[in-house]
């Protein structure tokens, strides 16, 4: 098992930094030239109908911010040193450019569901727009067994772990009561764990980060030390003189970009499938949220964990690997034992936001797969037979069949989104042309795509959405003055 993990992921490591520098490179560094409209975007009022853009980038972030923002951030400290730190944030710069691919094409290409709600991720861009049954199929496949059961089983263990040393309570038991917890929800659908995202997640992580700021105030004095450790760590400079500097640098390496593609996701194929729920007139615009969205989990999140944990003085250098401990002893250095039990609820309240989150993933593509009712009841009784199973697992078992789903995963949607990459390109210059002419909210037409790939595309999905634009005195007033043309205009 660990000689297959190795292999897979040094072949992910390459394609994973090597898709983020060309994305970077191709859409001119989008993900520092278009972080201040990213951000802007968060305060846009949306429609009711459908799912609307907050509640898919709440979805994309629950799902994103797990126990690896917690526990995996500790682990990646204990077995890559503190330069890890440093790998992780080169992961998730590099990453969020290709978090921006993957969602705008995840949104040119999703198709119509019940309900006003829209399906789509790299499942669907790899059957329509590279006209793979296999491989789009291949890809669903792993994603299912990926989010709707290793990943799951991932949150669950950390939650039963959590809570059976702070409070004693048996395992499996835990399992149960977290599988009754969720089965609502799941039941509900993607348009009810949106709603329930929207509202647990900007809370929890809100919380979460404000403790980690006092934490790391309480030392404050100590972290410009410790980000000049990150960097020496990061290439083997601390450990030099101990002729160990090379192996030291290969586990930063290895270490930091596993933890921080587990973290934010970017490029493994699985926040596309939360992306392509939202209802936008544009498909960038989505793809702007998701970029956000990787950004925040490890430049923010992570990277307070880190930020706690180093400061507080109990991480040690060549100490056995520890998770969730770690983290809670330096909250508790800060805050007091209290830290200990909020570190708990914590763990509890990232894992299960990201045990549903993943779970609208994996729905999406049961749907891809198979339009009967049926599959879609038993594949929700699967899932939470599958938390109780977890919370009973090893640890050390669970984490390796999920960095092995994540890498398959990974794998196939990097090759995919090399390839369609240029699609995202033309709706990006598209978006920008749109913008410069002064048009605050762009509208997407199909037409703009070769004629082969535009007739491929669900007709009812943009169309109807250009022509209410199109419709409004605001989108006619800055339109004609501007001279977009008479294609522009001719949208519908």
């Amino acid at each position: 098992m660990d000689l297959i993990t190795e292999w897979l992921f040094s072949a992910l490591i390459a394609c994973l930094l090597g898709a983020g520098g060309y994305f970077t490179l191709r859409f001119a560094g989008v993900q520092a030239r278009a972080l201040p409209h990213s951000v802007a975007m968060l305060w846009k009022r949306a429609g009711k109908e459908g799912i609307t853009p907050f509640q898919a980038l709440t979805i994309g972030l629950a799902s994103r911010v797990g126990t690896g923002n917690i526990v995996g951030i500790a682990v990646a400290l204990t077995v890559g040193g503190p330069g890890a730190i440093f790998w992780m944030w080169l992961t998730a710069l590099l990453g969020m450019s290709t978090a921006f691919v993957e969602s705008t094409l995840a949104q040119i290409f999703k198709v119509p569901h019940k309900n006003q709600t829209f399906r789509g991720g790299p499942a669907y861009y790899i059957r329509m727009g590279l006209n793979s049954r296999l491989w789009s199929t291949l890809f669903a496949l792993a994603l299912i067994f990926a989010y709707g059961f290793t990943f799951n089983a991932v949150q669950t263990n950390s939650i039963a772990d959590a809570f059976h040393q702070a409070f004693g309570w048996e395992r499996g038991l835990t399992g149960v009561a977290l599988a009754l917890l969720s089965a609502p929800i799941l039941f509900g659908g993607v348009r009810r764990v949106g709603y329930v995202t929207s509202v647990v997640v900007p809370a929890m992580a809100f919380g979460y980060l404000m403790l980690c700021a006092y934490a790391v105030w309480q030392h404050l004095s100590v972290l410009p030390e410790m980000v000049g450790l990150i960097f020496k760590s990061a290439f083997g400079v601390q450990q030099a003189a101990g002729g160990l500097a090379g192996y030291a640098f290969a586990q930063a390496v290895m270490t930091g970009v596993r933890r921080g593609l587990f973290s934010n996701e970017a490029g493994m194929g699985s926040a596309p499938n939360a992306a392509a729920t939202a209802t936008v007139r544009h498909p960038v615009s989505q793809g702007l949220l998701q970029m956000l969205a990787a950004g925040i989990d490890t430049l923010v999140i992570c990277s307070a964990t880190a930020f706690m944990i180093l400061v507080s003085g109990q991480y040690v250098a060549g100490a056995p690997m520890e998770g969730a401990a770690l983290t809670q002893r330096a909250l508790a250095s800060a805050v007091g034992d209290w830290g200990g039990l909020f570190m708990t609820w914590s763990i509890f309240f990232f894992a299960w936001t990201t045990l549903i989150g993943n779970y609208a993933y994996a729905e999406g593509n049961i749907s891809f797969l198979c339009r009967k009712k049926i599959v879609l009841v038993l594949f929700r009784l699967a899932v939470l037979g599958f938390i109780v199973v977890g919370s009973l697992s090893r640890s050390t078992q669970v984490w390796q069949m999920a960095d092995i789903s994540m890498a398959v995963m990974a794998l196939i949607n990097l090759a995919a989104i090399a390839c369609l990459g240029k699609y995202a390109l033309i709706a990006w210059q598209d978006y920008k042309a749109q913008r410069r002419a002064g048009i605050r909210e762009p509208v997407f037409n199909r037409t703009i795509l070769p004629p082969a790939l535009a007739s491929k595309l669900a007709a009812d999905v943009w169309e109807a959405r250009a022509a209410q634009a199109i419709k409004t005195r605001e989108f006619n007033a800055k339109t004609r003055p501007f001279g977009i043309g008479e294609a522009r205009r001719k949208m519908v």
